[in-house]
């Protein structure tokens, strides 16, 4: 067992991912075309989808075509919204629950096979949807709560002072709050964000769910918050980057170079992409541990590790476990 200390810092995560992705690269390779392709194939290709359906011919000797072609498209969106809206949410949660319990024995240099990886999407799929909900709800009460504010003060001042009748839309006052309220909001759901970002993380690793991974999550994001935001905006601003890069595909196919443009295009931009999802997912187990290390409890564990006997074999030397030291964040 190799003790390779890494520090508790940005490039201290993203090299430990990679060292266990790389790892477990065909496991791993297994479960980002199962669960991350079609979310990225998804993102490339729907604006490109979108703006197909809603073309429509110009011709002025056709005008019942057109207006036909923009009352079938709007009905088809909408058809389409509740079933890619699920599996969305289906294909995102399985990818958060296997990549996560992968990566979480990967960095102890478990074996990580993909039949233990189903039964813990099995075990773990729906916990992780019950706190997804109660993520939400609570983001949701929160934005609604500041939507609500502004309205609020400006109905009880104007009840308490006599004030006329308001136009939202142009007097300056309601504009100038609302705009300081929009900030405030902003950064409490950043705030947010960055405490529960390992909620995911604690539902399949400790097998909790509901509240409890959040107050979990916040816990243990104590003293790593910088950390993850600089994850956050890393992984967020590359993907955003490629998705639009690779997003604004071709709408007209006249010819065949302009499909084949489309469709190398397509195939490339899902592939950094779910690259780099993969990756963004790992890192939050990484972190998970990371996070266990700063707190003091990744000792224990990392005992009991080395109480277990395994056989490493020479060409092995990537799986097996790390140590973590507290270092000083650069």
């Amino acid at each position: 067992m190799a003790t390779i200390g890494r520090a508790l810092n940005l490039c201290g995560v993203l090299s430990e991912t990679k060292r266990i992705i790389n790892a477990h690269s065909r496991h791993f390779l297994a479960l980002s075309v199962l669960f991350l392709l079609p979310l990225s194939f998804s993102l490339i290709i729907f604006p490109t989808l979108q703006s197909t359906l809603s073309l429509s011919p110009h011709s002025p000797h056709q005008p019942h075509q057109t207006l036909l072609r923009h009352s079938q498209s709007r009905p088809l969106n909408q058809t389409l919204a509740l079933p890619l809206l699920l599996l969305y949410l289906l294909l995102s949660l399985s990818a958060a629950v296997t990549i996560t319990y992968s990566t979480y024995h990967g960095f102890y240099g478990r074996p990580v096979k993909l039949l233990s990886a189903a039964r813990t999407l099995l075990s773990s799929f729906l916990p992780l949807l019950a706190t997804s909900a109660a993520y939400h709800t609570l983001l949701a009460l929160v934005i609604s709560a500041f939507g609500a504010f502004p309205f609020l003060v400006t109905k009880a001042l104007q009840t308490l002072l006599g004030f006329e009748e308001i136009d939202y839309a142009s007097n300056p006052y309601f504009l100038a709050l609302s705009s300081v309220v929009l900030i405030l909001l902003v950064l409490v759901l950043v705030h947010l964000k960055v405490n529960w970002a390992l909620a995911s993380v604690v539902v399949v690793v400790e097998s909790k769910w509901g509240l409890e991974p959040l107050r979990r999550s916040a816990h243990l994001m104590r003293g790593m918050k910088l950390v993850f935001l600089s994850l956050w905006l890393l992984f967020g601003t590359v993907i955003g980057f490629f998705v639009w890069v690779f997003g604004s595909g071709a709408s007209d196919f006249g010819d065949v170079w302009s499909c084949l443009s489309f469709v190398s295009q397509t195939v490339a931009g899902s592939s950094f992409v779910t690259v780099l999802m993969l990756y963004s997912v790992a890192s939050h187990a990484v972190l998970y541990m990371y996070c266990k290390a700063l707190h003091g409890e990744l000792a224990w564990e990392i005992a009991e590790e080395f109480a277990r006997e395994y056989v490493s074999l020479p060409f092995d030397d990537a799986k097996v476990p790390q140590v973590v030291f507290v270092a000083p964040q650069a």
